[in-house]
């Protein structure tokens, strides 16, 4: 097993503590040193069922999840904890190279997703990048568009006074395209913008969190499809 960093012993300056479900011990400790490195407690678990036991008793920053995993597999883990309300932010990490895998893990509230084999430095970059866009601070806190008020400060979204749950990412996407209504930015633009992945070869990732917002919202959705360009926001939509 995996040693584990718990946050108590990086000291005051910790990041948070982020959960690292691996299988594949090597992988795992890699993983483990990398994160250590930047300021992050690490704990370590080898199963679906210790995962989901671990994030409900260490509340972690971050997750970075396996998919393939004996027993209950990371998209069932995945699943459960969406199901509970816990929207913690999450890194899939899989050898699997189908789309169709990697749409399923997106569209079960997956935050990112990460390809094996990878460089360590990049998973870490992406963790990084996924709890900065969560915590950084907004000059302008409350965006409101049609029927929605996104509040960026509290990470907060309404679609007629009632509450509606997003991922971080498709927190993050949503309010950068209210920030800048009027404008239409390409598949490219937005990954750039929302996600920091510049020159990032697979856009179809942005369709698919475009139409997860877009179920969530209903006809409150002020996201619209500009054919042969990209998407922006109005107050009519689609």
């Amino acid at each position: 097993m995996p040693e584990n960093t718990g946050p108590e012993s990086r000291g005051p300056e910790s990041k948070g503590l982020v959960l690292v479900v691996e299988d594949e011990r090597h992988i795992a400790d890699l993983e483990r040193r990398y994160l250590a490195r930047e300021g992050f407690g690490v704990h370590v678990e080898i199963d679906g069922d210790g995962a989901l036991a671990a994030a409900r008793r260490m509340r972690p920053v971050a997750i970075v999840l396996d998919i393939t995993l004996p027993g209950m597999d990371g998209i069932q883990v995945c699943r459960r904890l969406r199901e509970e309300g816990d929207w913690t932010p999450v890194v899939f990490v899989t050898a699997r190279d189908e789309v169709t895998d990697r749409i399923l893990g997106l569209e079960l509230g997956a935050d990112d997703y990460l390809t094996k084999p990878f460089a360590p430095h990049e998973l870490v970059a992406r963790v990084k990048s996924l709890l900065r866009r969560a915590q950084g601070p907004q000059r302008n806190p409350v965006c409101r568009l049609g029927r929605l008020t996104l509040d960026t400060g509290r990470r907060t979204l309404q679609v007629d006074n009632d509450p509606v749950e997003l991922t971080t990412t498709e927190f993050n996407l949503l309010a950068y395209l209210m920030g800048h209504p009027g404008q239409v930015f390409s598949r490219e633009q937005l990954l750039a913008q929302v996600w920091g992945y510049a020159g990032y070869r697979d856009t179809r990732v942005m369709d698919v969190y475009v139409s997860q917002l877009r179920a969530k919202l209903g006809d409150a959705s002020p996201i619209r499809t500009v054919r042969g360009v990209g998407y922006g926001v109005s107050d009519t939509g689609r």
